[in-house]
């Protein structure tokens, strides 16, 4: 078993934005910090002009509060957030400012840590699929071929099932993306049933020796029962060739959606058995407190994050470089 390893040198596709100097450019997690913060951090600006007298106290803490569930945390998670800081303050353990910033990041790492889960492929699955899955416009095509791309720079060999056979134009897009990343797709005629294809891809991928199969699926609603069952069937016929198959659910998530993103993965964890979450968009919302939500309610790992178009913009999560972007510390 292996994860994704970061290569110092990745280089853009040529579907991405030009880079520039790659030695100038900032880390994704520098952007990530950037686009969470316009200024100062949400999370703890001007906080110093709470302190009465330099004390911390519940006025603070309710600040605290106020501030991460208007940024999508939630009550319950944000509750979890500021418990023990709570308790700190009631033993007079924090004396300044430092100090409740330092217990303010331990708390979040506390959350976030479990969930930052690498995606490992299994090397005796031959193919390693990968169902993506999603609703409209969450971005699962993009990510598709960015995670092609990974996968190529890790040596292995990749394939594409084109499985959203209903949107205009959806095979001819992923098509793109195999071209350009080097890797061949699996494709029907629109129309046909999602199943087949996904069914074709795991037959042609064991046949020529393919590492991961990266299926793409029809984006839907979560509250399209119909169409939920269509992925559970998409799921048992994957199993036909491979039992363990798909061996992947990932579910790619808007993070600019809030607290909508977190309905949306309870439903399809509980329609497919989510086991990854992919977090895109990032950089469209304000503040990215859903990321907080999702590893503190769902418990489900977070394998990557999305902050923009290019593939500079695509990597592992990290929850210590993620909480020190929204904190804004180095």
């Amino acid at each position: 078993m292996f994860g994704f390893k970061p290569k110092a040198t990745d280089s853009a596709a040529p579907h991405d934005k030009p880079a520039g100097d790659k030695a100038d450019r900032p880390g994704l997690f520098q952007r990530l910090r950037a686009k969470l913060n316009r200024g100062d951090s949400w999370l703890t600006y001007d906080l110093a002009n709470l302190l009465p007298g330099g004390r911390i106290d519940d006025t603070v803490l309710d600040e605290l509060e106020t501030r991460l569930i208007t940024a999508d945390v939630g009550v319950e998670t944000t509750e979890r957030v500021l418990a023990g800081l709570r308790k700190q303050v009631a033993r007079n353990e924090l004396g300044n400012l430092n100090a409740l910033l330092d217990a303010l990041r331990n708390s979040l790492l506390d959350v976030l840590r479990p969930a930052a889960v690498p995606l490992a492929i299994d090397p005796t699955a031959l193919p390693f699929a990968i169902l993506v899955v999603g609703v409209n416009g969450a971005g699962k095509t993009t990510t598709i071929g960015k995670l092609a791309r990974r996968c190529k720079d890790e040596g292995l060999k990749v394939m594409l099932a084109a499985g959203d056979t209903f949107r205009a134009a959806a095979v001819e897009q992923l098509q793109i993306w195999g071209e350009r990343n080097g890797v061949p797709v699996i494709a029907q005629a629109a129309g046909t049933d999602p199943a087949a294809v996904a069914f074709d891809g795991m037959q042609a991928a064991r046949a020529r020796g393919v590492q991961v199969l990266l299926a793409d699926t029809a984006g839907r609603l979560h509250t399209q029962v119909n169409l939920m069952d269509e992925l559970k069937k998409v799921k048992r016929v994957m199993a036909r060739v491979d039992p363990r198959a798909p061996h992947e659910v990932l579910l790619v998530l808007d993070a600019s959606q809030g607290q909508n993103a977190l309905q949306q993965a309870r439903l399809f964890n509980e329609a497919l058995g989510v086991t990854g979450i992919v977090l895109t968009k990032l950089d469209g919302t304000a503040k990215g407190g859903i990321v907080l939500a999702i590893a503190s309610e769902l418990k489900l790992p977070i394998r990557f994050i999305g902050v923009g178009e290019s593939a500079e913009d695509f990597e592992e999560f990290n929850a210590d470089a993620f909480v020190d972007a929204l904190l804004k510390r180095d």
